[in-house]
């Protein structure tokens, strides 16, 4: 049984924290908003009223927030993670943030006496539910073989990528392809609608051939049924695409198709629908096209 801290209870974080519960581990948990704290509380956890409260006496620290500033507050902020757990505390972060500042706060864990690791992750809510994420880990490798039978708690695909960093490299690529995926899936469907076909039968057959994929699988009932109840919102695509082409910029990489899906999901974004799942792509494709958008 490990003392484990999650900071960050949201869509993805709140049924991770839940699977650690389950398994036996004593989890402290802290969210800004205190209601999402209560499902961790079912499973068995506890409620912090802080950061500092939550990872006082944690062996092991998670985090999950939006994005690089929160990482940032969470882990070096007035009542952070670094002025309040104990030394030699395994820190990892699940975000998906920038990997240069990975890296540096990485280097800054290590230089206060802790390990850390960077395990951005893919699967959207319904792989957190279902403890079948995909984990891209950025570290040590002996801090990596540490971390094991808890990433396996909420994963099923735990991969060690490279140092610190790496892990959030990795997911910025798997970003890029996520959104490419999306954005052909939503114009496949348009170019169906327009031609009057039975676009059901026609997602199953493409399902079933060479353009067959997670995505299509994971999101065609929400293209079909225009249902974009959101497991992952287009703010937060939108926020890791830019992540992508600052990234790219840094090693003098040209990103041409990662540059065009950036300016459409910065267009969802200021459409207003932000807030709908990244399958909501189809909103824009459908405008393009003068297409009715329900």
């Amino acid at each position: 049984m490990t003392t484990i801290a999650f900071i960050g209870l949201g869509v993805m974080g709140s049924p991770m924290a839940v699977h650690l519960a389950r398994a036996g581990h004593r989890v402290h948990g802290f969210n800004r908003s205190p209601g999402k704290s209560a499902p961790l509380v079912a499973a068995g956890g506890h409620a912090a009223g802080s950061v500092a409260e939550a990872v006082r006496d944690a062996d092991v620290i998670a985090v999950m927030v939006p994005d690089s500033p929160d990482v940032e507050k969470v882990l070096a902020g007035d009542g952070g993670v670094l002025a309040h757990a104990k030394t030699g505390a395994l820190i990892i972060d699940f975000s998906t943030i920038r990997p240069d500042v990975a890296r540096s706060l990485a280097a800054r864990a290590a230089a206060d006496g802790f390990r850390m690791l960077d395990a951005p992750v893919s699967g959207g809510e319904v792989g957190a539910v279902n403890a079948a994420l995909s984990i891209m880990v950025g570290g040590e490798r002996r801090e990596f073989e540490a971390a094991k039978p808890i990433l396996g708690l909420v994963g099923k695909t735990v991969v060690h990528v490279g140092p610190s960093g790496a892990g959030q490299t990795v997911k910025a690529a798997n970003q890029l392809m996520v959104a490419a995926h999306l954005q052909a899936l939503s114009e496949a469907v348009v170019f169906l609608e327009a031609n009057g076909v039975d676009t059901k039968a026609a997602l199953q057959v493409l399902g079933g051939g060479l353009a067959g994929s997670k995505v299509l699988e994971q999101k065609c009932h929400n293209v079909l049924g225009r249902s974009f109840q959101p497991g992952f919102r287009i703010n937060l695509h939108h926020k890791d695409l830019g992540i992508v082409i600052s990234a790219a910029r840094q090693v003098g990489v040209v990103l041409p198709i990662g540059a065009q899906l950036a300016q459409l999901m910065a267009h969802a974004v200021a459409v207003g629908d932000g807030d709908l799942d990244h399958s909501a792509l189809l909103r824009g494709a459908l405008r393009m096209s003068g297409r009715e958008v329900d």
